[in-house]
């Protein structure tokens, strides 16, 4: 708990999501710890209350970070072709209004994270 805060380090769980992020083309301190710590809780709460495995981590990291760049430069940045995977999750998630995509999505919209285009492209709202 307290690598959390910086007392003895990241947290290895906060250090993989790091990672995670990286790979998704997102700078890690593009996203303030508050939001990490929030989705970290998310994963491992959608996980049955035990650490998630690295897959989770990257699926997380790809959808803020599709979130936080915006689809042009989220697909700039894309060698994998995640770009469209990641564009069906968040229209998923946007119709469904529930589950792990649609609470990181909306986590990035009161976060005043989600890139303009997307809020326009979608009629994203905080309700």
């Amino acid at each position: 708990m307290l690598g959390i805060f910086g007392i003895f380090g990241r947290s290895h769980e906060m250090q993989r999501f790091d990672q995670a992020l990286r790979a998704s083309g997102l700078h890690p301190r593009a996203v303030t710890d508050a939001v990490k710590l929030t989705t970290l809780k998310q994963l491992k709460e959608a996980n049955g209350g035990t650490t998630p495995d690295l897959q989770a981590y990257a699926s997380a990291a790809n959808l803020l970070a599709y979130c936080v760049l915006g689809r042009q430069a989220f697909a700039d940045f894309d060698d994998n072709g995640r770009t469209e995977a990641v564009e069906a999750r968040l229209v998923a998630a946007i119709e469904a209004g529930r589950g792990l995509d649609a609470r990181l999505v909306l986590l990035t919209l009161h976060a005043g994270l989600t890139h303009p285009g997307l809020i326009e492209r979608y009629g994203l709202t905080a309700e």
